[in-house]
Parts: C-alpha cells; structure tokens; sequence
C-alpha cells in the first residue's frame, strides 16, 4: 500500500511540473503575441494621427503662402481662399484673418466691418470689453474676417486677441518665429464649446517683410484622439496646461480626466503639430495580461486534471481495499450495536408485558365487577399505547409532562387545568406518571357532587432547587367532591398511587380528603424524573439503528 502511494504520489509530482511548465510557456507566447500586436497597432494609430496633424500645417503653409489681402484691414480678405478652404476639407471649426492694427486704423476697420455686415463692427478686446489705450498704442491683433460666416461666427470680428490669455501668446510666438504655431487646448465656438487647437500662420508684407497679420484656423481635438471603437487601445492627450489631467474622447466629446498611473500605460508617442510636440497616452482597452494568464490557466487545468486521472486510475485498487476494509470494521461495529438494541429492545418489551401482566392481573381479580373491571383494563392499556406511542416518536428520548395528559389518553382530560413549566420527562417516569394519571381521572367522574355537577380538576407541578438538589411536586386536586360521592381508589390503583408510582421515581406521595376535594401529592427528585443518563444510553441506541 505504501509503495503504490508512493508510485502515485511521483506520477502527481511530475504531473503537476509539466502542467505548470506548460502553463508558463503559453504565458510568455501569450503575452508576447498581445504585445506585438498592440504596438503594431498603436504606431499605425500614431502614423495616421501625424499624417493629418502634418496635412493641416502643410496647407496652412500653403494658404499663407498664397494669400495676398489688398489691404490688412480687408473684412473680405478671406474672399480669394473660400472656395480652397471647402476643396481641401480639412474639418476645421472656424478660419480667420487676424490683422495687426494701430490706433490709426481702427476707424477705418471699423468702416470695413460695418460694411461687411458683421454684427459688432466696433474693436474691442476678446472679451468684447474697450481696448485700453495704452495696450491700443502698441498695435493690437483684430479678427477682422471669419469663415463660415453663420449666426455664430458673425458676432467675432472686432475682437482683439492679443491679450486672450491663450491665443495670445500663440500669435506672439507665431509672429516671434515666423512659423506656424498651434495654441493650448481651449474652448472653442458655442453652443457645445468643444475643446479644441488654434493654429496660426503669420503673413508677411513683401516689400517689407513686416508682420501683416494671422491666418489661424481652429480644430477640434478629435483630430488627435479619433479611434476605432473595435481597436485594442484607447487614446489619451497629455494635457499641455496640467500634468495632472488627460484629455480623452468619449462618447463623441472631449473630456478633461485625472492622468492614469504609469503601470496602467502600455506606451507613448510624440506628434507634432504647430511647432509643439504632443505626446499621446496609450491604454490597453482589454487587459492582455490577464488573458495570457487565464489561457495558461486553462492549460494548466487541463494538465492536472490528465494527472488527476493518471492517479486515480492507479489509485482505484488501493482504495478498493480501504474501502472494503472499513467496510469490514463498520459492518462489524453496526453488529454489535445491533446486538445492543435487541437487548435494549428485548429489555424494554419484558417490562411493558410485565406492566401489562400486573394491570390485567390486578384488575381481573376475583370479585370484582366485570364491566367496571373490562373498562378500567382497556382504559388503562390504552394509557400505555399512548405513551408507548409518544415515546416512539421522539426515538424513546422522553416526552413533554403536558403531553400525558391528552384526553385520548385518560377520561375526560379536556376538563383537567393544567399549570406547570413544560419539562421533558424520561421513558421509565413516563410510563409510571401515565398510568398514574389515568388512575387519577378514571375516578374523578364516577362521583357526583352534592349540587349534581362533575368534579373540577386541577393538575399543577413545580420545579424548585437547581441542579442535583431540584425537586419534581406534583399536585392533583379535584373539587366538588367528598370521601362520600368520590368512588373508592380500586386494589390496583391504590397500590400504583401509593407504592409503584413513587418507588419507580424515587420519591413520595399522600392523597386526602379535604372539606371541598380529593388531593394526591408526590415529590420526587429532578434527576430520577429527567433521567440524563438514560437519555444518554437510548441516544446510542437510536444512533445504531442509523
């Protein structure tokens, strides 16, 4: 038995580091597989976005290149380029013409917007407040044409933009360079205001090479962040105003989030656009590592259970024999009680035919009147089904005093009041208080009162003391009755209530006669009454028989 362990205990080992060698290896393919493709598929997403980012500035070169306004205080400047805007389809959001202007020109502006039907022809700072002298005297950048011209955009030109704090800085920098330059993120047009980029050309006077003014043309940041919904990876913008917070396409806006951590980054790419670098965030839509580990999990499942089957077959015998020898001793053990609960059985049965044999041995004695004699006898043996009955269904561990009472167990018993705590009595005082009580009521209606009603019985009991010192009084009363009308106790009964029921509970007992009623009284002690013991045997019997 030992050496077929042994052989199976070697077969689970072996078993069990393939299975996990297995398991480890489809991990590492797995993970690796995952990876090459998600980086396969971030730098062709990375590509894309370069490649439209690098289609915008090139055309926006192109259109500055290109543009000549007659004048930089032209509302119409962006007349000549209006059908080149709509070809190229570039998705922008708004294209303006930034003039840069003195104080000198701005009645003429003015004129120019005016005449141009623009909703507020007066120059103003961004945020339609008068411009301040001193910020005037220096030159300011006016929007001075939009394109589309809807309800929106009408209500733009005239404004300053030199002093907003996003845009401009971003024409400071473009007019510093020379070059085009794309703005932070901000708030675009109303009515959804979506966050967007600005970018600006600066347009250059021929003969002189002097800042003229601004081609900027705004986008929304979708450009960047668009994505496939069924792709591997979701994209992030690094915020350029915080490096706390990300800007990420959902549900079709752009909305601002706190920057998640390092370890959940798969990697990053770098764009440019504008004269910037922005830097994209990379996120794993599905964990790929978690999939890789359930694949090996899977692998390794299936390794041990081969194993487990390996094992069981060669463990099959051995076991047999375990089985069949335990098999063997319980058989061998559930004879043996067996053999106790005949005895138990054998015992219990002697004593109720002993019982019986006194009942049906003392109430048929000679003399004494036959039906009175037939009825005590089939009312006593039935006191003893009852009982017997009762104990059998609670598996002989006692029963319930107030249960012995039942009126289909002794005569009359619905008219008997009962007071006492609700204790659990055991067989051996069951049987005695049964036929006790039968006794008991079988006499109380023969009798006949003086006023011609029937006796009124009361049955109490009480418990007193704690433990092996506690006492069972039992206290039976009945009214309405006299040492004249109350029918004698019978041969039988008198040796039951005063000898056999007391002895069989190791107690005493008294009956008398008072002025209005018949008492008996019996004490005896707790412990004969409950009987732990013999709770304790019979539950051994009752567990054989399992």
């Amino acid at each position: 038995m030992l050496r077929v362990g042994f052989f199976i205990g070697l077969i689970a080992v072996i078993g069990v580091l393939v299975s996990g060698l297995v398991s480890y290896r489809i991990y590492e393919q797995e993970s690796v597989i995952d990876r090459t493709a998600l980086v396969r598929e971030i730098d062709a997403h990375a590509s894309l976005v370069q490649e439209r980012l690098s289609e915008r500035e090139v055309l926006a070169r192109v259109s500055a290149g290109v543009f000549r306004p007659s004048t930089a205080i032209s509302a119409r400047a962006l007349q000549p380029l209006r059908s080149s805007i709509y070809v190229l389809k570039t998705d922008f959001v708004m294209t303006g013409w930034i003039a840069r202007l003195l104080p000198s020109d701005f009645a003429a502006a003015e004129a120019e917007l005016k005449s141009a039907d623009f909703q507020n022809p007066q120059i103003r700072s961004f945020d339609d407040a008068p411009i301040a002298p001193a910020v005037a005297a220096k030159g300011v950048d006016v929007l001075m044409d939009v394109e589309p011209q809807d309800a929106t955009t009408m209500s733009q030109p005239g404004r300053a933009y030199d002093q907003d704090p996003v845009i401009g800085p971003m024409l400071a920098k473009a007019a510093a360079t020379g070059a085009p330059t794309a703005s932070d993120p901000l708030r675009l047009l109303p009515p959804d205001r979506p966050l967007g980029i600005v970018l600006a050309v600066p347009v250059m006077r021929e003969e002189t090479n002097s800042l003229l003014g601004f081609v900027a043309t705004s986008y929304r940041l979708s450009l960047m962040l668009s994505n496939d919904d069924l792709s591997l990876f979701a994209v992030a913008l690094r915020d350029p105003r915080s490096a706390s917070t990300e800007l990420a396409l959902e549900g079709g806006e752009i909305v601002s989030t706190a920057a998640r951590s390092d370890d959940d980054l798969v990697t990053a790419r770098n764009v440019s656009f504008g004269g910037r670098d922005w830097t994209l965030d990379y996120y794993a839509k599905t964990d790929t590592t978690q999939r890789a580990q359930n694949l090996a999990l899977v692998a390794g499942l299936i390794g041990l259970a081969v194993t487990a089957v390996l094992c069981s077959l060669f463990g099959y015998v051995s076991y047999n024999n375990v089985r069949l020898s335990r098999e063997i001793e319980a058989r061998i053990g559930f004879e043996r009680r067996l053999t106790a609960v005949i005895d138990e059985l054998n015992h219990r049965v002697k004593n109720i035919l002993a019982v019986i044999q006194s009942i049906v041995t003392r109430t048929l004695r000679h003399g004494t009147d036959i039906d009175i004699a037939r009825e005590l006898l089939i009312g006593r043996i039935h006191a003893m089904s009852n009982v017997v009955t009762l104990l059998s269904d609670s598996q002989w561990q006692g029963v319930k005093l107030k249960g012995l009472f039942d009126s289909r167990a002794i005569p009359h018993g619905d008219r008997i009041a009962l007071d006492g705590p609700d204790i659990t009595v055991s067989a051996r005082a069951a049987q005695s208080l049964s036929l006790l009580f039968f006794e008991l009521a079988s006499h109380s209606d023969e009798g006949l009162s003086l006023v011609g009603k029937h006796p009124h019985i009361v049955a109490n009991w009480t418990v007193t003391g704690e433990g092996q010192e506690a006492v069972f009084k039992f206290h039976w009363e009945e009214f309405n009755t006299s040492i004249a009308t109350r029918r004698p106790e019978s041969d039988f009964g008198i040796v039951l209530l005063d000898r056999v029921a007391p002895e069989a509970l190791g107690g005493t007992s008294k009956r008398y006669f008072t002025d209005v009623s018949y008492v008996y009284e019996l004490t005896a002690p707790m412990v004969t009454v409950v009987d732990e013991n013999e709770k304790s045997r019979t539950s051994y019997i009752v567990r054989a028989t399992r």
